[in-house]
């Protein structure tokens, strides 16, 4: 039986494209992140979903929540839908990081590159398998959403294309953004990316 997973970017922030958040705690969502979280709710609503996970941090949780309870669902916390862990980068601005050799080697070889401290490619990829191993064994036949964050969604993604991460640029995943995926005893499949709701 096919689980249809609709993954879910969270809404935009107030230091969206100026620092690299990735796990920092205590990141909400702006004004405009709460009117995407709302158009998000209103667009599922219809969707009939069973379930709703979210990574633990702020901004996916209050994504989440209005999703949820246009479905009368809870959201249900899920870690391996953390954002990629950029160890020592985290928090930093981009405009600190654009002179360092790392961050420029972790941007063109990103399939085999590992931030400072932190975690690689090919490890989120897998603990994202995990979970959708998880999902379609509680959920099947069942249409399920999850809220997490861009480079999460990619790795997912390139992984289910079967592209190398290094051409991570080439996807868009834009804030308040879904991708559809299905997942069957078949496979996985990539249904759509970075659809725009409003």
């Amino acid at each position: 039986m096919t689980t249809t997973v609709f993954l879910v970017r969270h809404g935009s922030h107030d230091r969206l494209g100026k620092v690299l958040c990735g796990r920092m705690d205590g990141v909400g969502l702006s004004e405009q992140g709460r009117r995407e979280a709302v158009a998000l709710a209103e667009h599922l609503r219809r969707e009939q979903l069973t379930a709703i996970y979210a990574s633990p941090l702020a901004r996916t949780l209050e994504t989440a929540r209005p999703i949820a309870e246009a479905a009368g669902l809870e959201p249900m916390i899920e870690d391996d839908l953390l954002e990629i862990d950029f160890g020592e980068w985290t928090g930093r601005s981009f405009e600190s990081l654009q002179d360092d050799p790392t961050w420029r080697w972790w941007n063109t070889r990103r399939a085999v590159a590992r931030p400072p401290g932190g975690e690689g490619a090919s490890e989120v990829q897998a603990r994202l398998q995990r979970w959708l191993d998880r999902a379609r064994a509680l959920h099947p036949g069942e249409r399920i959403a999850a809220v997490t964050h861009s480079d999460v969604i990619k790795a997912l993604a390139a992984s289910v294309l079967g592209f190398s991460l290094d051409r991570h640029d080439r996807l868009e995943v834009s804030p308040g953004s879904i991708s559809v995926l299905a997942a069957g005893d078949w496979g996985l499949k990539l249904l759509s990316l970075n659809e725009g709701v409003r």
